[in-house]
């Protein structure tokens, strides 16, 4: 008699089983039913969403992903390592670069370059006077080149900047490139930058309008411009006697500088006498980057004779208005 009941309870469990899985209708069932339809959601549910948290896993955050992946120059494509085309909600929408090929001009050229962003470039020829445009005023207020629109700015809303040395400090912060992230290693590249901006940029400027560009030579203008560029030059020089770059490691310092540089000669310099410096020019120049920046649309800019008095009344005889 033990073994008796033991023979139905069997098979008497597996047919229950077997029951609950074909009659969802059974007391039993629903209780597996309530609990099981989540599961299938929840499924379906993962298999949808897991691409995309695989993809921003891997990914950067959104400000330094898109330099590591980004076609840079002319092409406004945006492609990860290997060729496969990034999903387009988590690209980089092209930069707009308003520019025109000059010394300011290329450090923003070179800087894009450098960190791989794609960008777009729209010329403002400031010979035929494109820079007083009223839409290019709502960009650059003081009527000079370069600026950019950020598509993708804080916030992911577009930004516009102005001043070559803000752009670069703004492309740097955006993307963690050649600009450090802490205040030690960030000091010493402003203060290059800062010493660029307002003593090299102006000085060298000013040389090449006096040296090149005036329509009568003066001799005073040409030796106080000429002997500032020498001084400032020997100022570089001693700072790049023990150290590859004006920071230490390449920089942001060392984009806002090269442009003027490569034209010491147009103002009067020769660098036989600062032998650091032609190091360190000669390593800029090898830079793939920098070669493709300076290169951005460098055959229109050349075609301009920048002593044509239309040009120069440009260039050179602007006042305020009113």
């Amino acid at each position: 008699m033990a073994r008796s009941p033991k023979r139905p309870s069997r098979p008497s469990s597996r047919r229950s089983g077997s029951a609950a899985k074909r009659t969802p209708s059974r007391t039993a069932a629903p209780k597996a039913g309530a609990s099981a339809s989540p599961k299938p959601t929840a499924k379906r549910t993962t298999a949808k969403t897991s691409p995309k948290v695989k993809t921003i896993a891997k990914g950067r955050a959104p400000a330094k992903a898109t330099p590591r992946v980004a076609v840079p120059a002319r092409s406004t494509k945006t492609v990860a390592r290997g060729g496969a085309q990034r999903t387009p909600a988590k690209r980089q929408a092209p930069i707009e670069l308003f520019y025109w090929s000059t010394p300011n001009g290329w450090k923003i050229s070179i800087m894009l370059e450098e960190c791989r962003l794609p960008y777009v470039v729209r010329p403002v020829n400031i010979t035929k006077g494109e820079q007083f445009a009223p839409s290019f005023l709502a960009i650059a207020p003081n009527n000079r080149m370069p600026a950019i629109v950020d598509p993708d700015g804080p916030g992911r809303r577009p930004i516009s900047v102005f001043e070559s040395g803000a752009i670069l400090q703004y492309l740097g912060r955006k993307t963690g490139k050649l600009y450090p992230a802490d205040e030690r290693g960030r000091v010493e590249v402003e203060q290059w930058l800062m010493w660029q901006m307002g003593g090299l940029g102006p000085m060298a400027g000013q040389a090449h309008h006096f040296r090149g560009y005036a329509p009568e030579q003066i001799p005073y203008a040409i030796k106080r411009y000429t002997d500032e560029c020498h001084r400032l030059y020997g100022v570089m020089n001693r700072r790049l006697a023990d150290r590859p770059f004006l920071a230490g490691k390449y920089s942001i310092a060392d984009i806002a500088c090269i442009g003027w540089a490569s034209r010491h000669e147009r103002q009067g310099v020769d660098l036989a006498a600062f032998p650091h410096l032609a190091r360190w020019l000669d390593t800029m120049l090898a830079r793939p980057a920098v070669a493709r920046g300076m290169a951005v649309q460098a055959g229109e800019a050349a075609q301009v004779d920048m002593k044509d008095p239309a040009v120069q009344a440009v260039l050179f005889g602007q006042r305020a208005p009113g």
